[in-house]
């Protein structure tokens, strides 16, 4: 899992840090926190990307970021946005730009550190970041 160290590391600002969380059946983005903040505090968010395309959808290569970590730039707007396979209601975030971090951050998730949370994780698994 990441280190608190690490995210304490982060220097302040005005943007966000972000991990894509792709699966899919689902049309969520992945999961944003403030830097600084524990990803216990993340939330799962559904991207506007009328300013600027997520980065898998500027390639035209959907998901392969999976996992990725992202300085994100942008806002949320106020707006909540149904999804309709996780029949789940999630904050918007107007995506105005981002710089990747890395390819392979630290792990997060539980299935990236425990074999049997991995064993019961599906394509339908929504798992929380830790």
């Amino acid at each position: 899992m990441q280190s608190a160290a690490s995210i304490a590391a982060e220097p302040p600002g005005d943007y966000y840090i972000g991990r894509r969380y792709y699966k899919p059946d689902f049309k969520f983005w992945g999961y944003i926190r403030r830097p600084g903040q524990p990803w216990s505090t993340a939330q799962m968010v559904m991207l506007n990307e009328k300013q600027k395309l997520a980065p898998d959808r500027e390639r035209v290569n959907f998901g392969f970021d999976n996992n990725y970590e992202y300085k994100l730039f942008g806002s949320f707007s106020g707006e909540k946005v149904y999804e309709p396979a996780s029949n789940g209601i999630y904050p918007e975030f107007v995506l105005k730009g981002y710089q990747l971090i890395s390819d392979h951050p630290a792990p997060i998730f539980p299935s990236q550190v425990d074999p049997r949370a991995q064993a019961r994780t599906t394509r339908y698994t929504i798992e929380k970041p830790q």
